[in-house]
């Protein structure tokens, strides 16, 4: 059965349950970063085992919290060994906006994913035109590189939980697809 693992940082819990959403439709487990970004080793053990590995952070200044970052750097080893290398990647991120440079964060995934020679799964979905757009349709604002939720005071907008769902059965399909 395909391993698909879920590494993420939740500054206000946003971030987590959007996660929670894609784990759920991908059959994924979800690791959560603590505060201070530190890693434990049964974390790293199931990484390297996953056939896939999805990164999620809210958008903070234009990039992932430094807790994830901190994540990001300890790949180094992994970086050099080639132990991610033909994984299959993905990403998502929050933000308080409907922009919020959310783009540029999932643009940093994706440069991790590439790094470490890994093969990034996109959104794969449609943006709808917009005369009809509004909040409730699947990738309203338009994503690509992954999925991209507005994390307001008031709740996520279904179009990005819908799109979340979708994103994550994206994944678990390629997954099982491409899984050796």
């Amino acid at each position: 059965m395909p391993n698909i693992e879920i590494v993420s940082y939740s500054g206000t819990g946003k971030t987590t349950e959007l996660a929670e959403i894609i784990a759920e439709a991908a059959d994924a487990r979800l690791w959560t970063l603590p505060h201070d970004g530190e890693t434990k080793k049964k974390m790293w053990d199931a990484l390297d085992d996953a056939d896939t590995i999805l990164f999620g952070s809210p958008t903070y200044m234009g990039g992932p919290a430094w807790q994830f970052k901190r994540f990001a750097d300890a790949t180094g080893e992994r970086w050099y060994n080639r132990d991610w290398q033909d994984k299959l990647a993905g990403g998502f991120t929050t933000s308080g906006s409907t922009n919020g440079d959310k783009g540029e964060c999932l643009s940093y995934f994706i440069t991790l994913a590439n790094q470490h020679g890994m093969i990034w799964v996109s959104l794969g979905q449609n943006s709808p035109p917009s005369r009809t757009n509004t909040d409730t349709a699947t990738n309203w604002t338009g994503a690509n590189g992954g999925v991209m939720a507005i994390a307001g005071p008031g709740g996520m907008p279904q179009g990005d939980l819908q799109s979340a769902r979708a994103y994550g059965q994206r994944v678990k399909q390629l997954t099982e697809r491409f899984a050796v």
